[in-house]
């Protein structure tokens, strides 16, 4: 059972979440970083922490409930660096995405909150029944936010003949409806003419671009830029009933299911594989995927895999567990206004796990709420292009990601190409040109704050043994080492592990 899960039907709504989180992007991030007026686009992602106000905390009236609601960290984001760029130093952001940079940004917030509870000062953290562990307030949830949908097997999601309202929710029925027929619309073009009717940031068609091969052509609205959900070239012809049971979502009233929308994520060597067939069978669902590069494949796993195994081992990451009683899970997870299947999104992040057991104490597969709002992004693709109608030059996406902490010192990072913005390649081996969430600053944050608790208070895990590198800290984080083998084992077998020598730093 997911953390807090009752209490969420009342707490807030999708609506509240999406725009809170847009506020937050407009008048806490600076311009440096944010995509250049109608030309560029980006993507958002976020965390917030909801907890009742003071005068309910505890209960005892029958008003209804009352929370305050804070963005604790953000990231922007659409790019990833090849397998080639790495580094063994661990000062580079392998994967840049919005979900992931809002995830490595929560960390710093989690970080920070723990210096608070060691410090005895005011924290989302308490003492937790065994000596050096913590663990988070009871009356705390935290709600995860994308303006899109992941990128990966939540955007393999049925495209419909006729979709005036491409954001409109996919519903569950549509697989069992062979025939294509059912209720609602979700627009899949036949031809290039209903892809140049721009309309409102609403009712959006799509559009072909200047430079992509023939047949292929990008949503306005869609995300990831290695990664967007991709319309293929449309067959009217029906589909099979099993080209069908390939997927799961639903096609509103009249409208005939013609393709599915691609993602640009590739199968992880090792997975079964897309067929490549026309029409709906075009995917496998249920695949672990990589995003892919321009020339140079990555190592970094989709943004809905990654979700996934958040879903399973928590937000904190294996050198945070050291001093938490229980993993911090999300209890919903938001996504704005773009192409959408509930189904496809439960199957990505929670179905593939649901039969994972044997997990150690703390962890489980959690019943993470899932919702859509239907507040649009106004710097997401669709609504730019909504903005500068049929402007001579390509949208592209924003180079640079955003990272935000709720934390007093030096909340804000802005990067490119996994490096902070600017850093020439002399300054790279410099350590201004570390990103403060990359994994070696991430692990310097994590050392300083064991240094400020004496070791006597230090938890078993690391008062057993000496520990210097990186990868041996997080090797030493045995609950959650077991849990990973356990998830790996029973669902991800085929998850892409880098090498520890990239984990050798000190």
């Amino acid at each position: 059972m997911v953390r807090g899960l009752a209490l969420t039907q009342t707490m807030w709504t999708a609506d509240e979440i999406a725009r809170l989180c847009y506020e937050h992007y407009r008048t806490r991030l600076p311009k440096q970083g944010k995509p250049e007026p109608n030309r560029e686009w980006t993507l958002l992602a976020a965390v917030v922490k909801i907890q009742p106000a003071a005068d309910q905390a505890h209960g005892g009236n029958n008003r209804p409930a009352q929370v305050t609601k804070e963005v604790v960290s953000m990231g922007t984001g659409t790019k990833c660096i090849g397998q080639s760029k790495m580094r063994k130093s661990g000062d580079i952001l392998n994967d840049s995405h919005a979900e992931v940079i809002a995830r490595r940004s929560f960390q710093r917030y989690l970080l920070h909150q723990l210096h608070l509870a060691a410090l005895k000062e005011d924290s989302i953290f308490v003492p937790g029944t065994e000596r050096g562990l913590w663990k988070l307030r009871p009356d705390l949830l935290f709600v995860f936010f994308s303006s899109h949908t992941p990128c990966g097997d939540a955007s393999i999601i049925p495209m419909l003949e006729f979709e005036d309202q491409p954001c409109f929710p996919v519903r569950r029925d549509w697989a069992n409806n062979p025939s294509g027929k059912a209720s609602g619309d979700l627009e899949a073009p036949e031809d290039t003419k209903k892809w140049e009717n721009l309309g409102s940031p609403v009712t959006k068609k799509m559009r072909l671009e200047p430079g992509i091969p023939d047949g292929v052509a990008h949503h306005p609205s869609f995300g990831h830029e290695e990664s967007c959900l991709i319309p293929p070239s449309i067959s009217s012809s029906h589909l099979t009933a099993q080209e069908l049971a390939t997927l799961t979502g639903m096609a509103p009233s009249g409208a005939k299911v013609v393709d599915v929308y691609r993602t640009g994520a590739k199968c992880v060597p090792g997975e079964a594989g897309d067929s490549g067939k026309p029409g709906a069978a075009y995917h496998q669902v249920g695949l672990l995927r990589v995003k892919p590069g321009r020339g140079d494949r990555t190592c970094s796993l989709s943004c809905s895999d990654k979700l996934a195994r958040w879903n399973v081992l928590g937000c904190q990451g294996a050198l945070l567990m050291h001093l938490l009683e229980e993993p911090i899970y999300l209890s919903a997870v938001v996504i704005g206004r773009c192409p959408y299947s509930q189904e496809a999104m439960q199957r990505a992040l929670t179905g593939r796990c649901q039969n994972v057991s044997a997990l150690p104490k703390g962890f489980g597969v959690q019943e993470v709420k899932i919702q859509q709002s239907g507040l649009l992004f106004d710097q997401s693709r669709c609504a730019v292009q909504a903005k500068r109608a049929d402007g001579p030059s390509r949208l592209v996406p924003c180079g640079a990601a955003i990272s935000w902490s709720a934390v007093p010192e030096q909340p804000l990072d802005v990067t490119a190409n996994g490096f902070p913005q600017g850093a020439t390649k002399k300054a790279v081996r410099c350590l201004q040109a570390r990103s403060r969430i990359s994994k070696v600053e991430l692990f310097r944050s994590f050392q300083k704050l064991l240094s400020s608790i004496s070791e006597d208070k230090w938890p078993d895990s690391l008062r057993m043994r000496k520990l210097e590198t990186y990868h041996e800290y997080k090797e030493a984080a045995s609950a959650y080492q077991e849990a990973w083998s356990v998830l790996r084992k029973q669902a991800f077998g085929s998850w892409i592990r880098n090498p520890p020598d990239y984990h050798q730093f000190k």
